[in-house]
């Protein structure tokens, strides 16, 4: 009895354990549903993802060019003295502004006055021999006509008359040569520019074939600027140039701040074959001095206006494997990953020709926590940035 009593015993308790591991393998299968019904619900409630968003736009967007060029002044003129002499005085402050005409500097003018006396008081000499021997050959032809003159004679006397007539033109070459080397002696401004550094001091002796010049005179206004494209913008420039003026607008070394607008001017007439470009000069009226030459500025030539063309903010397209796309935030505040078709114009603007509709949102900032569906608190540059701001 006492064997069939502990067999009933471990039966017993074998059920017990097999019962009780049913039981927890059902209580585990609970848990795990319990945690994947509960999983959805809490993504579902998780916070929105904070982006800035902008505008898709339609307006007109200029299409254009950019080049690395060099101001030049339009004209540059060294300030030689055409006659030796003693430099009597400098008229102008280094830097200054001149106008054509102005006094630039004084040669000692002194000997040079008095050639030109010299040759004036010979001409009158000349001239007061041209009346006594006018004279002389009224009275010779009195006496031919009367038959009391040889005709040899008024011949002779009419050679004279004229032999000193051509004195006298050559008296007056003499004096306009004499007044030509004086005028000399007074350096003017040749045109309107702003001199340079001064070369030559007051009480030096110059020379007409100096090799430093007394200064440099350069004519900034306006003031012309030389660039270079790459060969495949030739026509799209040649045609603009057809269609009329064409644009082009100068900006300094950091490629951020207009400094003038003007036009262009010429293409050169060949192509650069080792560098496979082509040349390009632009004038800048500069009336505010701001374009100085020998600068170096980007020029952004503007050879076509793209109408009503849908823009985004460039940095709104990212690339992947199939080209362009954009997070899109649709009406009810979820991202959306959309193909696109896009070119950048500048670093301010690119045009969308597909995949995107006037005023849809696009992510511009934040767009590395995005996956499809995420929901999002979009807020525009604008007032993310008031938000940002200190109290």
């Amino acid at each position: 009895m006492r064997v069939i009593a502990e067999k009933a015993k471990g039966r017993s308790v074998r059920r017990f354990l097999w019962i009780a591991g049913i039981a927890v393998i059902v209580a585990a299968g609970i848990i795990l549903w319990r945690r994947a019904e509960v999983a959805p619900r809490v993504a579902s409630q998780a916070p929105p993802i904070p982006v800035t968003v902008a505008m898709a736009e339609r307006r007109d967007v200029p299409i254009l060019l950019q080049g690395l060029g060099t101001v030049q002044a339009s004209n540059t003129i060294a300030v030689h003295s055409q006659i030796d002499g003693k430099l009597q005085s400098v008229n102008f402050i280094e830097g200054q502004e001149v106008h054509k005409g102005d006094t630039l500097a004084i040669i000692d003018p002194r000997s040079l006055q008095a050639a030109l006396d010299q040759a004036k008081a010979k001409k009158a000499e000349d001239q007061a021999q041209l009346i006594a021997a006018q004279k002389d050959l009224d009275r010779f032809t009195t006496l031919a006509n009367k038959a009391f003159e040889t005709r040899q004679n008024l011949d002779n006397q009419q050679g004279k008359v004229d032999q000193i007539k051509a004195t006298i033109e050559a008296d007056q070459a003499a004096i306009d040569n004499a007044q030509t080397q004086l005028s000399y002696a007074t350096i003017t401004a040749p045109i309107d520019g702003r001199v340079g550094f001064r070369q030559v001091d007051a009480g030096n002796i110059i020379h007409a074939n100096d090799q430093n010049p007394l200064t440099v005179l350069t004519q900034i206004r306006p003031v012309v600027a030389t660039f270079t494209l790459p060969q495949k913008n030739l026509t799209d420039v040649r045609e603009s140039m057809l269609r009329g003026t064409v644009p082009v607008h100068a900006f300094d070394q950091d490629n951020k701040n207009e400094l003038a607008a003007g036009e262009l001017m010429l293409v050169d007439n060949q192509i650069d074959q080792t560098t496979s470009t082509i040349r390009l000069k632009a004038s800048f009226a500069n009336n505010d001095d701001r374009l100085w030459p020998g600068e170096f500025v980007h020029l952004r030539v503007e050879v076509d206006t793209r109408k009503g063309a849908v823009t985004v903010p460039p940095v709104a397209l990212q690339r992947g494997p199939q080209g362009y796309y954009a997070w899109v935030i649709k009406t009810d505040n979820t991202a959306e990953q959309r193909p696109i078709e896009a070119s950048p114009v500048n670093d301010e603007v690119a045009i969308v020709t597909k995949g995107l509709a006037p005023e849809e949102r696009v992510v511009v900032n934040g767009q590395y926590r995005l996956q499809a569906g995420s929901r999002v608190d979009a807020k525009t540059e604008v007032a993310a940035n008031a938000s940002g701001k200190p109290s």
